[in-house]
């Protein structure tokens, strides 16, 4: 459980530190590709909460889901439409619904 927080906390200060600016054309790529990560740390979380956590599965969902997010991102910028938007709403509700159970679990 600690390992992707870990690795959450050192990515934050990396990137407070090195001062790295994104380009404004990659900002949807950036915020999909974010938005999944943040999703696949929490699931782990919970995942290890509820004592069913598999690294294969969190290291699979990361890239696949990066990947999927990424690449939504940019045929909906190819056709002009904002599809990016699907990965945001999806990566958003389950954030949620992880987070609900995590502190479900937590608080009782």
């Amino acid at each position: 459980m600690w390992i992707p927080l870990a690795g959450l906390g050192v990515g934050v200060a990396i990137g407070l530190v090195s001062g790295l600016t994104i380009p404004s054309q990659f900002a949807r790529y950036t915020a999909v590709a974010v938005l999944s990560a943040l999703d696949s740390i929490v699931g782990a979380t919970r995942a290890t909460i509820e004592k069913r956590y598999r690294n294969r599965i969190f290291i699979s969902g990361l890239i696949g889901n990066t990947v999927l997010a990424v690449v939504l991102a940019f045929l909906g910028e190819r056709l002009g439409i904002d599809l990016y938007l699907a990965a945001v709403v999806a990566f958003g509700v389950r954030l949620f619904e992880n987070a609900s159970r995590i502190r479900q679990h937590l608080v009782g």
